[in-house]
């Protein structure tokens, strides 16, 4: 097999992966490649890239549902979409910030495989609430596809939600079908100035458990607020709390004057609109309020939990003023950007996130670092038996991406 591979359609693709299954050859499996950086790295393996198969093969806009190829560009979906005034409602994350790729060149294959969900998650769901249906090729080199407007496959999996996250590991994504929704017609965000970590994630708690819809979260140390392009938060000279709301005017400016209202206790509120609202959610759902130090981790934690676990982590460190945070999902995702720290320092992050009931990825590292560092957090025994067994039944000689989520896996 060639170092690289690109087929132009599914069926070579079939014939390809079935050639591998033939030879019992492992192969790497990526979009146009702009997550590889993401996860364990896989050594030299030949590459089979799916970003010639591409293109909307349907949109039906009244219909609320578009299917394209696996390797369409993001930015082209998101055109299309802007034209008819709607949007992926789960705000796929941005990796060019984090990991230095090319925007233009993602794909919508990378974004459900790799499951990028931005803040919008707490209200709309993760990227695999929003799959229909999916097609692709089985570690057995057999075609299946799933859910929506196709029929099941007679596996008995819900393989949209099994691709979904798998990073690769389960199939190769040929076709996908998903779930789009209207953009809503306003958008204001509600800043509280000065509040603490513990507080910051408090007050989120409130206006989440609040009748008013809000449909992103965020608590932004002082550090992160002054990398906003933002004016408001950028030159606030203390911590920002941020809340969205979205939907018909009218009904926005009534909820966000009551929010203001209701969270008045807290301190201090301003309150941003369209543009601004819409450049800071950008920045919160690509974590471009960090500062580009090596080591990135992506901390999901109970929210009540998110600010002492950042602070066992700091204890723990021998210098914590090389750790930044902030908070997003009302404190359930914690961004942690560390520097100079030994082997990702995670055995520090993974003790304070076992204590606050969650897990940690470590998303940003050195491949060296990533070849000795679990990645992904270890999962109990039975969870980690139960994929197994789902690895056998769908790749079950190991041909795609071997190792890439679980060493030997």
């Amino acid at each position: 097999m060639a170092d690289s591979y690109r087929p132009e359609t599914a069926e070579q693709l079939r014939d390809l992966i079935a050639g591998a299954v033939a030879e019992k050859a492992p192969v790497e499996i990526v979009g146009n490649g702009t997550k590889r950086a993401l996860g364990r790295p896989m050594g030299n393996l030949p590459r089979v890239e799916l970003s010639s198969l591409q293109g909307v093969s349907l949109y039906e806009p009244g219909e609320l549902v578009l299917s394209a190829g696996a390797g369409t560009a993001m930015t082209e979906i998101e055109a299309l979409l802007e034209e008819n005034n709607q949007r992926l409602a789960f705000e796929p994350l941005h990796m060019d910030v984090i990991l230095g790729a090319e925007a233009s060149a993602a794909t919508l294959g990378g974004v459900i495989s790799c499951n990028l969900a931005g803040p919008r998650r707490i209200s709309a769901g993760a990227a695999r609430d929003h799959i229909l249906g999916v097609r692709g090729i089985t570690g057995r080199g057999e075609t299946f596809k799933s859910g929506g407007r196709v029929v099941k496959n007679v596996t008995g999996y819900d393989m949209s939600k099994l691709m979904t996250g798998a990073y690769g590991t389960l199939g190769a994504i040929t076709e996908l079908t998903v779930k789009v929704l209207p953009k809503p017609e306003k958008t204001r965000t509600v800043l509280i100035f000065g509040l603490s970590d513990g507080a910051g994630v408090k007050a989120l708690a409130q206006a989440a458990g609040s009748s008013h819809e809000t449909s992103g979260l965020a608590h932004l140390p002082a550090a992160a607020a002054t990398r906003s392009d933002v004016t408001y938060v950028q030159q606030a000279g203390a911590p920002v709390t941020a809340i969205r709301l979205e939907g018909p005017g009218p009904s926005v400016e009534h909820r966000c004057a009551a929010l203001r209202r209701e969270l008045a206790e807290f301190g201090e509120t301003e309150e941003l609109h369209g543009k601004n609202s819409t450049a800071l959610w950008r920045e919160v759902r690509d974590a471009a309020l960090l500062p580009k130090w090596e080591v990135l981790w992506r901390l999901s934690v109970t929210p009540s939990g998110a600010a002492k676990a950042v602070t066992d982590i700091g204890d723990a460190l021998s210098d914590a003023a090389f750790m930044e945070v902030f908070y997003d999902w009302a404190g359930g995702l914690v961004w942690l950007a560390l520097k100079e720290a030994e082997d990702a320092a995670h055995e520090a992050v993974r003790t304070a996130v076992d204590g606050a009931g969650g897990h940690a990825t470590l998303i940003r590292a050195d491949e060296d670092t990533r070849r000795r560092v679990p990645v992904f957090h270890p999962q109990p025994s039975a969870l980690a038996a139960l994929n197994r067994r789902v690895k056998e039944q769908l790749d079950p000689l190991g041909i795609f991406n071997p190792g890439r989520m679980v060493e030997g896996v």
